[in-house]
């Protein structure tokens, strides 16, 4: 546990970086080699180099951006981009398969739930409350080793 100090080491019970995956690195440079060929093609009086220079970092920014998010327990806490949940209102666990994570975030899901996926990790968990001031029923987080964070979420808690 943290004892307070600034720099005091936690306790991290579980750590996952949600990155995506790197084959979104070279889709996003094909598309944005396309859209920055499509200003040669349409005759537009630019230097070339400029769509170029411009697109191609920023597909790049944006596909990294994307994947910056991480899931972690540590010090009593489930967090997850820049939301946290005390362990202490937490009253059960389960790891779900992406078919039954879709169904949980979809038709069948409370929309006071808060959500926290990414499309390219199918596997997540569902969290739920016990704490009669939050109207938020449940948390549904995506994570590669649903397992681990059911572990680590019960055994913090």
């Amino acid at each position: 546990m943290k004892d307070g100090r600034p720099g005091a080491p936690s306790a991290v019970s579980y750590r996952e970086r949600l990155t995506t995956p790197w084959w979104w690195y070279v889709v996003a440079l094909a598309v944005a080699s396309l859209l920055a060929g499509e200003f040669r093609i349409s005759g537009a009086h630019l230097t070339v180099w400029i769509p170029f220079g411009t697109l191609l970092p920023l597909a790049v920014v944006i596909v990294w951006w994307l994947g910056r998010s991480t899931l972690e327990v540590a010090d009593g806490e489930l967090r997850v981009r820049g939301a946290h949940l005390p362990l202490t209102y937490v009253s059960g666990a389960i790891a779900l398969d992406g078919p039954t994570l879709r169904r949980v975030v979809g038709r069948e899901g409370d929309p006071a739930a808060f959500v926290s996926i990414r499309p390219w990790i199918a596997p997540g968990v569902q969290v739920w409350i016990d704490d009669e001031d939050d109207p938020t029923p449940y948390w549904v987080v995506s994570t590669r080793h649903p397992d681990r964070v059911v572990r680590a979420v019960r055994g913090a808690g």
